[in-house]
């Protein structure tokens, strides 16, 4: 009876603890795999990285990276459309389970998300509407100067240094936003991510814009995920690893971001 009186209580405290051990291993792939999608925001209007076809279908390199995660879970994919500014909060508000953005991971943001390892590198440029006297990035700097950039983005934060004496306007949204602020002269000069800027301009005349060729940083892209899902964020480290390895990460790279194939067929 002793032993009975002190197995009984000792039994029921190891099955407690498994369930807790149980109920944090489920996480956050746990829910992923329980409802059988994987839920991704996206920008709205994001060439190369996301944005509609002319089928009105939803594409680009992150999204089809994004699809390929779902793929390799076994759950369909669920695309939330954002604006720029409402990214981080689709993903705090458990809204997404990951951000799939051309997004870099700053000190600051990384004290809201937890960031993956980065699965490219790109850098900020400067560009202008072509045939107007902006005609290099020196040039731009010149007092008065027009400088459009993306609400919230890290280009915002580096034109208040490069041009301190420049008039900074900042644009909530995103897509061509600041190609259109430049083209239709509300905006002299624009500074975003030399990807965004090549893609986007595709979708315009050939020669419609200047793009100048140096880059003013080197930043990182990575997805994000919530700090309480750090399984999830283990799982998406792994999948970068492994299409780093296969060759399908620099495949989608090839074709959406380091050319303008894209352009052909959608």
């Amino acid at each position: 009876m002793k032993k009975s009186a002190f197995f009984i209580p000792l039994l029921a405290g190891f099955l407690s603890l498994a369930g807790a051990v149980a109920g944090a291993n489920a996480g956050t792939l746990g829910d992923i795999q329980q409802r059988g999608e994987l839920r991704v925001a996206v920008q709205t209007q994001g060439p190369p990285f996301s944005f509609l076809n002319k089928n009105g279908e939803r594409t680009g390199s992150a999204v089809e990276l994004a699809k390929l995660m779902a793929k390799e879970m076994g759950v369909k994919i669920v695309f939330l459309d954002m604006d720029w500014d409402g990214l981080i909060p689709a993903l705090l508000s458990g809204k997404a389970d990951v951000l799939a953005a051309d997004m870099t991971p700053t000190l600051a943001r990384a004290t809201k998300v937890a960031f993956s390892q980065p699965f490219m590198i790109v850098g900020p440029v400067i560009a202008t509407k072509a045939g107007t006297k902006f005609v290099s990035t020196e040039v731009c700097k010149a007092p008065g100067t027009r400088i459009a950039t993306l609400f919230g983005s890290t280009g915002e934060k580096m034109a208040k240094t490069l041009f301190p004496k420049g008039e900074i306007k900042s644009y909530k949204g995103g897509g061509t936003l600041l190609l259109d602020a430049v083209k239709n002269g509300q905006a002299d000069c624009l500074i975003n991510d030399s990807s965004a800027v090549a893609g986007q301009a595709a979708g315009y005349p050939k020669g419609t814009f200047k793009i100048m060729p140096e880059l003013l940083a080197k930043d990182p892209l990575a997805y994000a995920t919530r700090y309480d899902s750090l399984d999830l964020l283990t799982w998406v480290n792994l999948f970068i690893d492994q299409t780093k390895l296969d060759g399908r990460l620099q495949e989608n790279l090839d074709f959406w971001v380091n050319s303008t194939k894209w352009k052909e067929t959608n």
